[in-house]
Parts: C-alpha cells; structure tokens; sequence
C-alpha cells in the first residue's frame, strides 16, 4: 500500500454514477419494483452500502476509512437507470474508489434481479463524476511568487560542526509552492543576531519568513522567543496544528515551543529544529497556511 501517513486529515468527498442500460419496459418494472425477485432498487442500495464499506477487502490498495456519509439514488432515463453514489468522510485519502464500488454494485444487483426476464440488460458508463479533499484543493496562487527567506539557527551548525539537514528540507519543500526563496542564511543561538537577520529581511521587502531550531526547551533555544518578541501578533492556529500533527506520531511534539506570527506583512513561522520536526510541520500546515495571504489583503476566506 501507499504510504499515507505524511497526509493531513480533511473533508474527502467523492460522486461516481454508473447506467444499466435495458428494454424500456423492463426499466418500468425495475421502477415500479415490479418483478419477480421483488423490489430490485431497495436490494440494489443495499448491496451498494455494503460494498462500499467492504472496499478496501475487495480493492488490495485501497486503504479503510470510516465512511461517514453514503448515499446511493437512482434516475430514470430513457434508455437506462443512472445509479449515482455520494460518498464523504473525513481522512487522509480519497473516497472515489468507495463512490466507484457503490455503484458498481448497485449495479451488479439490478442487473442480477433483471437477468430473468430481459436478456438485453447491460451495465456501462462508471466513472468519478466528482471528488474534493485533500492539499490538492488548498492550492494558492499569486500575480507574483511571494518572497521567502530561510533561517537556520544552530550554534553547532553555524560553527560547522554539524550540516544543516532541516534547511535543505525546507528549501526543497519550497519548490512545490508559488514562492521564490530570496535568502538562506544560518546563524548561531544568539538572540541580537537572529533578530538582525529577521529585521533586515522584513524591512526589505520578505513577505515569509521560515526558521528552523530554537524552538525546544534548551537554554540556547531563543528563536521562537525572538519571533515572538519582534511580531505584531501571533497566528496561533497554524502553530497549533502543527503540534497536533507531529503529536499523533510522536509524544515529543508537545515540547516543542515553535509559534507562528505576523509583522507587517511579513509571515514568520518558528518551526523545530530536528530534520523529522521540520519536515512534519510543513506537511501539516503547507500549501494551506499560504491562504493567510489573502486574507491578510483583505480578502477574507
């Protein structure tokens, strides 16, 4: 199976349909419930609900959800019966394979109850009509990329005794969104230093700010007070999230002192140090974080 375990929980949401195509007079029947195996659009949504929920059992790379909403109904065409599925769930993946099951099914059991008395009764056109959820509908985009700078705090690196892992993870996180990395610098735990460096940016025009380390409880951790202390308010939402991510894969998350503010028009994020803490917390709160832009113009949601 895919690895989903990177992936944020949101509102999937998911509509397939399928046609079973038959003379006009057996449709009639099926409508009326009017055959000889009894009401044949009752047992087809049935046999639909129940597919669905037994998906991942019958589709190898289909991960389980709880499915949280499904509905299956049924149209009259002319030449058909139009089987629509609506599935929505909150999770880390998609629900159009269930939506596609539904159908498939509710399908395979009008067809069953019709075979009897129409021979011409065949089963065609499935497909997704419709899906949502997931990063791909939290996508931003801008006139103009906006300006990124990138701030590595570590005495160790700085001094390099160490390589700076968690600032390449960013730099390469970056290149998935509509944002141009101006700047990439790495400074020690000094406060006075850390703040020159997040000053002279904002005043030369950075519009996000991305820091990693100085976020723990170390005595040399003084980055996310620096952050604080130079921002007009803080955004308590995203760095809220980004604990409770990195809270469902490890306890250590709680510890973790990183916040998220604004000044001016410049965001600034305060993310951990550690290469796996940095790299979860772009994954909780990225691309959907860069909405703050327009609301911060005015543009509200």
């Amino acid at each position: 199976m895919i690895d989903i375990t990177a992936k944020i929980d949101t509102l999937r949401s998911a509509v397939a349909q399928a046609r079973l195509y038959a003379r006009p007079e057996s449709l009639d029947k099926v409508m009326k419930g009017d055959t000889p195996k009894g009401p044949v659009l009752e047992m087809a949504k049935v046999s639909g609900i129940l597919a669905a929920k037994k998906t991942p059992e019958l589709i190898p790379y289909c991960h389980p959800l709880p499915l949280e909403h499904l509905e299956i109904t049924f149209e009259r065409e002319p030449e058909a019966i139009r089987i629509l599925g609506t599935v929505r769930t909150v999770g880390p993946t998609g629900v159009e394979m269930e939506a596609l099951t539904a159908v498939s099914v509710a399908a395979l059991a009008i067809f069953d109850m019709m075979k009897g008395f129409d021979k011409e009764v065949m089963i065609g056109d499935i497909k997704v009509l419709e899906k949502h959820g997931g990063k791909s509908d939290l996508q931003e985009s801008f006139p103009v990329p906006k300006q990124v700078a990138v701030l590595v705090t570590s005495d160790s690196v700085s001094s390099g005794k160490k390589t700076d892992r968690s600032g390449q993870i960013i730099l390469d996180a970056m290149k998935r969104f509509p944002v141009e990395v101006k700047d990439y610098q790495v400074v020690p735990d000094e406060p006075e230093i850390i703040r020159a460096q997040l000053l002279s940016w904002i005043e030369s025009g950075i519009e996000l700010i991305l820091t990693t380390g100085g976020t723990g409880l170390g005595p040399r951790d003084v980055t996310a007070d620096v952050v604080r202390e130079i921002c007009d308010r803080e955004i308590p939402g995203i760095a809220e999230a980004m604990r409770g991510y990195g809270q469902r894969r490890t306890p250590y998350a709680m510890l973790s002192r990183g916040m998220v503010g604004q000044k001016g028009k410049c965001l600034i994020f305060a993310m951990p140090g550690s290469s796996k803490g940095v790299e979860e917390s772009l994954a909780a709160v990225f691309p959907s974080a860069l909405h703050a832009f327009n609301m911060m113009r005015g543009g509200g949601h």
